[in-house]
């Protein structure tokens, strides 16, 4: 990976060379002192001391200047307003205008020290981890510690951003002021509900959120997205926001998210009742709702690629695609063939577009509102996942048409099929394909208006923390010393091979967990009829509410999670946590003693399911942070590398269910659930080894 000092060093303006932290000179002094202390020359206390004065000095350099340059921006409104109470009894447009251009010019430095701030706390960041790392100390959390809450430390300048506050305040009132009112006499105080609509104001708004150090819901939901942002703000312009944003394109990515995930789920509750019925096993539901994710392996991967050149075409055969599976596997039924049913789920699984729904919202909708687009995919998802099987709980009746039948089994596939042509038609009228001539690797743009988006990209992140709450949101640099050249280093990763070669031990850990999570759900799910029948003797209808239970938990999960637990404890807490609460989901889950019960299973299930959902949330928050901003882009992108993991989990346990069959259904619970539980093991040993190696 390219040294961070190089990527720090092309994002800062050169008329400010000298205020930024030198990030070049702290690293060497880190050097000096590991063979210092190698030679005996140097005790433990020195280094400590040392190092503390020097990342006081630096701190208080970034400071002063921001102050000064607060001041000189202050100095700008205030002799703007003299300007703007001039013109104010006889108001003409030109002078009106440019004062208005004036304001915005203000706007636009005003987000150069936003990016000012943020570079540094970046940089500070990594060298107090790079610390850290190189000596086994907890330096960052003493000196955050020490620092945050003295009332004589400029730490608090950094975190809380004073100042800017009052220079963003007055920008917004006065550009609000020049606005024609048509004879309003609301000012802007009159009417919080109705924000000042300017694209300056907006930028600095997206600033502010992203050098926030806290989480809310809307975040903590976009981020299970996984549209992955790069980690510096670069200096280019937001060409998107006007050339290829459309908002029924969006509506109509969100709703192939939506059915695709009904399409995925709505034949869990009867797929064993259809395989029987076609003289398999009920056990062989395990491949039937497996297929779907085997070939979605593989569609990911061009769907990715496709996305490249255009957005409607995939969706176009997405459509046609699972309007066909669908189609398929309903017509099985009458054909009587298992095989027919196998290659209706495959054809669905060919036509999954998530890769395209991902892409879309990360290089079509504007930064300001990509955060809420990416909260809709993640609750699109949700939603469809409850919604698949309450579906297929109404769908118990029974008929035939010519030779056709519709029953249980076959209306879910008609059901989909039916959606599908509808969603086709939809997407022919209404969809607007963006336009494509701007590339993955955008040149950067020298011009006034790329200031003013500079600090957008991405999703809020906190400027510093302690080095136990985001310490792992760093990957590691520069280990080996080598350096690529910096054009290199920002290409994104052109095969799997690469992609793989960009992550490190963290990341790693974090697609392990992933894996586990998304296993021990498709476990719990893709089993439930077959199991909930042989002991519980549960109906279709009893099954379909479960499920459906189930999914209605994942909305109000991340909204304690994102409002109230994830600003009470640091993210490592909960990911471990949630890992140990799944770890006890599953030994609960066991029939091993005591007669197997309804309650047992119904408070084990959801238990590890909740659980689940939790440490999705907490392990995709991290792991779009940790990843390499070179997996951002390009087809072979973060997004793409876990939503990988995630179907090779579900694939393997649906085989796993299948497999397990042949040995007994009254077998099936236990076996099934034994891979499960060594890689929930796996996983919280990976969590210990790797964060208490770094920290």
């Amino acid at each position: 990976m390219v040294a961070f000092g190089k990527r720090l060093k092309e994002r800062q303006l050169e008329e400010w060379q000298g205020y930024y932290i030198n990030y070049k000179q702290m690293k060497k002094r880190v050097k000096q002192y590991a063979q210092q202390i190698e030679l005996g020359t140097l005790d433990r206390r020195h280094v400590l001391k040392d190092f503390s004065r020097m990342l006081d000095n630096q701190i208080e350099k970034i400071v002063l200047f921001l102050l000064e340059q607060q001041g000189v921006l202050a100095s700008r409104i205030a002799k703007l307003g003299e300007e703007q109470d001039a013109v104010q009894p006889e108001p003409e447009l030109q002078k009106i205008a440019k004062l208005r251009e004036d304001y915005r010019a203000v706007g636009q430095d005003l987000l150069k020290l936003f990016s000012f701030v943020e570079i540094n706390a970046i940089g500070l960041r990594k060298i107090l981890k790079k610390f850290d790392k190189r000596f086994g100390y907890r330096f960052t959390d003493y000196y955050v510690k020490t620092r945050a809450n003295h009332p004589y430390s400029q730490l608090q300048q950094v975190f809380k951003h004073v100042g800017f506050g009052a220079v963003v305040g007055a920008l917004s009132r006065n550009l609000h002021d020049l606005q024609d009112r048509h004879g309003s006499y609301l000012s802007i105080y009159d009417q919080p509900t109705l924000p000042l609509q300017d694209p300056v104001i907006d930028s600095i708004r997206a600033a502010v959120d992203r050098l926030t150090n806290s989480t809310n819901f809307l975040n903590f939901l976009g981020q299970h997205a996984l549209i992955m942002q790069e980690e510096l703000p670069a200096h280019t312009d937001e060409p998107i926001d006007d050339q290829k944003y459309h908002f029924m394109s969006l509506i109509l990515n969100l709703a192939n998210t939506f059915l695709y995930m009904v399409n995925t789920y709505i034949i869990v509750p009867t797929a064993d009742d259809y395989s029987e019925s076609l003289g398999a096993a009920p056990t062989v539901c395990g491949i039937v709702i497996g297929a779907m994710a085997v070939a979605q392996v593989f569609s990911s991967v061009y769907f990715s690629a496709w996305s490249n050149k255009s957005y409607f075409r995939p969706l176009i055969f997405s459509s046609i695609t699972l309007f066909l599976g669908n189609a398929l596997y309903a017509l099985a039924y009458d054909l009587n063939s298992i095989w027919i049913l196998l290659l209706g789920r495959l054809c669905c699984g060919l036509g999954s577009a998530r890769a395209v729904n991902r892409r879309y919202i990360s290089d079509c909708v504007p930064l300001k509102i990509r955060l809420q687009a990416s909260a809709g995919f993640v609750s699109a998802s949700a939603l469809g996942m409850a919604c698949g099987p309450a579906l297929a709980g109404l769908l118990q009746i029974n008929f035939k048409i010519y030779k056709i039948t519709f029953n249980q089994d076959t209306l879910p596939g008609w059901v989909m099929a039916a959606g599908w042509l509808m969603y086709l038609i939809w997407l022919s009228f209404s969809f607007k394909e963006p336009s494509h001539d701007i590339e993955e690797n955008h040149k950067p743009h020298k011009s006034n208006a790329a200031e003013s988006s500079e600090l957008e990209k991405g999703q809020k992140q906190p400027l510093l923390v302690s080095s136990e709450n985001k310490a792992d949101e760093e990957a590691p640099e520069d280990c080996d010393g080598s350096e690529e050249a910096p054009q290199e280093s920002r290409k994104p990763a052109n095969s799997i091979g690469s992609a793989y070669r960009l992550l490190t031990p963290s990341v790693k850990v974090q697609l392990l967990i992933y894996f586990m999570l998304k296993y021990a759900m498709e476990i719990l799910l893709s089993e439930s009829s077959v199991i909930t029948t042989y002991y519980f003797s549960w109906s279709t209808s009893t099954v379909a509410i479960f499920l459906a239970c189930l999914g209605l938990t994942v909305l109000p999960v991340n909204i304690v999670v994102g409002n109230y637990i994830s600003n009470m404890f640091e993210d490592r807490q909960i990911l471990l946590a949630s890992e140990i609460m799944v770890f006890i989901g599953i030994i609960f889950s066991f029939n091993l003693f005591f007669p197997y019960s309804e309650p047992q299973y119904i408070c084990s299930g959801l238990l590890m399911f909740v659980s689940a959902e939790v440490l999705e949330g907490v392990n995709l928050s991290l792991l779009s942070r940790v990843m390499s901003s070179r997996l951002s882009r390009g087809t072979y992108n973060g997004g793409l590398l876990s939503t990988e993991a995630g179907t090779i989990a579900r694939v393997i346990a649906d085989a796993t269910i299948t497999l397990a069959g042949y040995v007994g259904v009254s077998r099936l619970l236990n076996l099934t659930l034994l891979p499960s539980l060594f890689i929930c093991i796996a996983s919280i040993l990976a969590t210990f080894y790797t964060y208490n190696s770094l920290y």
